[in-house]
Parts: structure tokens; sequence; C-alpha cells
């Protein structure tokens, strides 16, 4: 892919795909949860590796669509894309990079990427600590999809 022709993403499509793609995580984790329930008989909810197991699915969760053409559903919707700097799909440590980044970027009221209004390249704290970028698709490559 063409560094070149690729455009940061805009903050407004950034939080949209973000909604959307947390709705869909949360069903993901609804059905995660109510598995670890089934099997425990209740109690998984009180144990510290459900918690680890929630946060394991997150990143499966986004791990398998950054890594699997660089879109999650809600990137799909608006046309955006993972990709890293030099426009190449994310690897599977180039996915965890950007999660842990992502997951420390939101944690102050989503500080990280409110950040991106103020970076010279647009880019979200996220974004630049593990190499990545959320780039437009044009309409016209989109529809070839």
């Amino acid at each position: 892919m063409n560094t070149d022709s690729l455009q940061n993403a805009s903050l407004i499509r950034r939080i949209a795909a973000i909604i959307y793609d947390l709705l869909l995580l949360t069903g993901v984790l609804f059905a995660a949860s109510a598995i670890a329930v089934a099997v425990n008989k209740g109690v998984a909810v009180t144990h510290p590796l459900y918690y680890v197991a929630l946060i394991l699915v997150t990143f499966g969760f986004y791990g398998w669509f950054w890594t699997h053409g660089g879109q999650t559903l809600g990137l799909r919707t608006w046309r955006l894309k993972v990709v890293r700097d030099n426009g190449e799909k994310l690897t599977w440590r180039d996915a965890a990079v950007r999660f842990a980044a992502s997951s420390v970027s939101f944690l102050p009221a989503a500080a990280g990427l409110l950040w991106q209004l103020f970076d010279r390249d647009k880019l979200a704290v996220h974004d630049r600590l593990s190499s990545t970028r959320v780039v437009i698709i044009p309409k016209k490559i989109a529809k070839q999809r």
C-alpha cells in the first residue's frame, strides 16, 4: 500500500468506529462470560482469571481483525483501516503492542485518543507508541471489496 495516498482518519470517524466495535465486543464478552459462568457454576466472576480471560478475549477480537485485513467491523463500516506506519498489514506482535498502547492511551478519559487533535500527523498516542495508524480507505477502493 502506498503510504503517500493514505490519509489519517478523523477523530469523529474513529470514535464512530470505536462505538460500533464496542457494541460488537460487548456481545462477544457476554458470550465468553456466559461460558465461564456455566463452566464454573456461577462463581467465575469472582475469580481473577476470569478478568484475565476477558482481556485475552478482547485482545483476540481486535488482534484477529487487525492482523486479517486491518479492519474490525466498525472500521470497515467507516472505511477505515489499521496499518503499520509503512502501510503494511499488522503482525500479531504489532497488534499486541497496539492493544497494550491503546489500553494505556484510553485510561485517562481517552486523552491518548484526543491527542490526535494536537498531533502534527493527526495520530493518537497509541498510534505513535505502536508505529501504526488508522487510515481512510478511498471510496473507489472500498467499493471494489
